[in-house]
């Protein structure tokens, strides 16, 4: 009998190199990032000076290279220090994994040599262990906090020890490198926090699709075999990632996805119904995960647009509406409701995030209200809502009958 998977590998014809297109790949060049590349690289320079380079924030919107720009002049930094014979070290480090300020300083510790459990110590303790490791020598510390707003909502205790920690050693500096995709989240921090962590600022605006086309070009050209692609796929998948605010990572993945797919049909190329098949396919999975990590009062006040629309048997609904199944689907689950305000503080959050559509409408005489409709598939959203083992309840409420308060 042949092996399950000797078909599967032969009949790969699309792909040279499918990793070049994930937002992990560091290219050699970044294309329309030179003046990025050149400020962060300015700042830096510092370090390989015996100087403590400035704290520096990074903002810009997901899929505009900050992450891979700052990759790039780290590695470029790193081999000009070894040549010079200057101690660099430059740490990255998630914000999204790395999320308290225990967790920050045990890994930077560990880093240093020193034997720190992930949990269980005094959290001063564990930063102590991390000054005494890193002050061992002469040498310079840049601190790379990506997702840095996660850090910051959870309290800036992390980023006031890092900003003041020179203060503390005798030979080593420690400079910080925050990238956010929230401008607005050094509201959230100490005044003393906030003016030594920005001390210089770097934006990164979207990419057009004209510039999304030259990246993906680049990268088709070492991804792809040749003559695999239609002429119009690379511009296609361009002008869909510029709707979604010049999002170079979409506009990657569906390149990828959209190969992914020729060569499982074993197409001889990929098309632009490729494309278009592989947008649906990435907007599916995009929902998945946005309703996985909305927060569970989140989560019913989606949930109960979904009922009303069983119920009701129409699209839009009014606040009142939503509110009113709101309070009946925590009554049966035995919870006690928000308030109406929070309530439409939730419905606008989830409006941001394109789950759903809330328009003001005005009813003349009798004032104005907010429609309320739902503007994703419900065949994505109810099955994740109903992974959650709290919501698990409402899918057998027969919703016309049973659910009174």
């Amino acid at each position: 009998m042949d092996n399950l998977f000797e078909d599967l590998i032969k009949r790969g014809r699309i792909f040279a190199n499918k990793e070049v297109l994930r937002p992990t790949y560091i290219p050699e060049n970044l294309p329309h990032r030179k003046e990025q590349i050149n400020n962060l690289a300015d700042i830096l320079s510092a370090a390989l000076k015996g100087e403590t380079p400035s704290n520096i924030l990074i903002y810009g919107k997901t899929g505009t290279g900050k992450t891979a720009t700052v990759k790039y002049v780290s590695k470029e930094l790193e081999d000009m220090g070894r040549k010079m014979g200057s101690k660099c070290s430059l740490i990255y480090i998630n914000g999204e994994v790395f999320d308290t300020q225990y967790r920050v300083f045990a890994y930077l510790a560990r880093i240093f040599n020193k034997r720190v459990p992930m949990i269980g110590w005094p959290t001063d303790m564990v930063y102590s262990e991390f000054k005494a490791g890193v002050d061992t020598e002469n040498r310079c510390v840049i601190v790379i906090l990506d997702e840095v707003d996660k850090l910051a909502g959870k309290g800036d205790g992390a980023l006031y020890n890092l900003s003041r920690i020179n203060s503390e050693l005798n030979n080593a500096k420690v400079s910080m490198i925050g990238i956010s995709n929230d401008l607005t989240f050094t509201d959230l921090l100490d005044q003393r926090v906030r003016s030594s962590l920005g001390e210089e600022e770097i934006i990164f605006p979207p990419y057009n699709a004209e510039q999304l086309q030259d990246i993906l070009s680049e990268r088709a050209e070492i991804a792809f075999n040749e003559s695999v692609l239609e002429d119009s796929v690379i511009p296609l998948c361009a002008a869909f990632a510029a709707q979604e605010h010049g999002d170079a990572r979409r506009a990657l993945d569906l390149l990828r996805v959209s190969g992914e797919i020729a060569e499982r049909t074993e197409s001889p190329k990929v098309t632009e119904e490729h494309v278009r098949q592989a947008s649906e396919r990435i907007e599916a999975n995009r929902i998945v995960e946005v309703v996985k990590t909305l927060p569970l009062q989140s989560k019913i006040v989606l949930n109960s647009i979904l009922l009303l629309s069983r119920e009701r048997n129409k699209k839009r609904f009014s606040s009142g509406e939503v509110y009113n199944m709101y309070r009946r689907s925590c009554s049966f689950l035995g919870m006690e409701p928000l308030t109406q305000r929070r309530v439409t503080d939730l419905v606008s959050e989830l409006d941001i995030l394109g789950l759903i559509n809330a328009v003001i409408v005005s009813k003349g005489r009798y004032g104005r209200t907010k429609e309320i409709s739902l503007s994703v598939p419900e065949s994505c959203v109810l099955p994740v809502l109903l992974e959650d083992y709290k919501l698990k309840a409402l899918a057998n409420i027969k919703v016309k009958t049973q659910m009174t308060l």
